[in-house]
């Protein structure tokens, strides 16, 4: 049995879609799970309750983790690293492998050109700070050989699929799709490396089917010739043969706008993401199982031709 804990966003359903090559046993659980897979064994919990995620996690070989909490510092605070907690005390009591999928909030902000799994931790924001509060959780159990688990971080990502789906889907493909212009934050003359969501739920099928993956950091595989903002939002006009008309948002605006939008308000601590290049590199994963990411292009294509055409 493999188990996805917080099976109902877009990373969720591409991992399970690419776990069938590995195992029939699939397990997703959340408050409204729904299938992905024909053969897909659905269980309604509370990823809170600490006899839920126990219960969850009984029976399986490999747990992914992929919930996503409320976009809210306060939120993430409370939840994270309990919930965390729970999930490696369960796995060391069924003796379940766990694979975390992790983003790069940690890193050190002046590294962000060309971050690798060697690149300092060293969080700029609060939600950073919980995230590598949790990635240490994790890791520490596993120097004291209590676990055995992996973490698989991914760049911010982009794919084909309606709901949840990253923040190009809502800030350039939506809005052009009904006629507005693009929204970008700081400037759109920065590089931004983005990772393919099938892509990820390959990847993190495929480490977490191989016995030789744990116990470490992988980058999930990210298209190397990562596009400027400005690239990204021109390219993806082009294909939806709109004119590639954008808005940029300034920190100081986007506080403005937190008045009246809270998710907004989550925002400015997260905007040092948008003031200079943002490139993720994958080589260790793209050697070691000889993997190449989707191109851009190819992303984007089937971005249109799925979800906009």
């Amino acid at each position: 049995m493999q188990t996805i804990l917080g099976s109902g966003g877009i990373i969720a359903i591409e991992l399970a879609k690419a776990l069938t090559a590995y195992t029939n046993n699939i397990r997703l659980v959340s408050r409204n799970p729904k299938k992905v897979n024909e053969n897909d064994m659905l269980m309604q919990a509370d990823l809170l309750n600490k006899n839920a995620i126990y219960n969850a996690i009984k029976g399986s070989s490999v747990v992914y983790v992929t919930i996503g909490f409320p976009y809210s510092t306060k939120i993430w605070k409370e939840n994270w690293p309990t919930f965390i907690r729970y999930v490696i005390k369960s796995c060391e009591t069924y003796s379940c492998k766990l694979v975390f999928f992790d983003n790069i909030y940690m890193y050190d902000a002046n590294y962000l050109n060309g971050m690798t799994e060697e690149t300092p931790i060293n969080p700029p924001s609060k939600k950073g700070k919980v995230r590598a509060e949790i990635a240490d959780m994790i890791m520490d159990a596993v120097e004291k050989g209590r676990l055995t688990a992996l973490i698989a971080r991914c760049a911010d990502y982009y794919g084909p699929g309606i709901e949840r789906n990253g923040m190009l889907r809502e800030m350039v493909f939506k809005n052009f799709a009904v006629g507005k212009k693009a929204n970008w934050l700081s400037s759109v003359n920065y590089k931004h490396s983005l990772t393919y969501t099938p892509d990820a739920g390959k990847a993190t099928a495929l480490l977490g089917n191989t016995e030789d993956a744990y116990n470490q950091v992988w980058h999930l595989p990210t298209a190397s010739n990562a596009l400027t903002a400005k690239e990204w939002i021109v390219t993806i006009a082009q294909h939806m043969k709109v004119v590639p008309k954008y808005q940029v948002a300034s920190k100081f605006i986007v506080r403005i706008m937190g008045l009246f939008i809270p998710i907004m308000r989550e925002m400015p601590e997260m905007m040092y993401q948008y003031d200079r290049d943002y490139i993720f590199n994958s080589s260790k994963f793209e050697k070691r199982f000889n993997f190449k990411p989707t191109p851009y292009i190819n992303g984007i294509k089937e971005i249109v031709k799925n979800d906009f055409s």
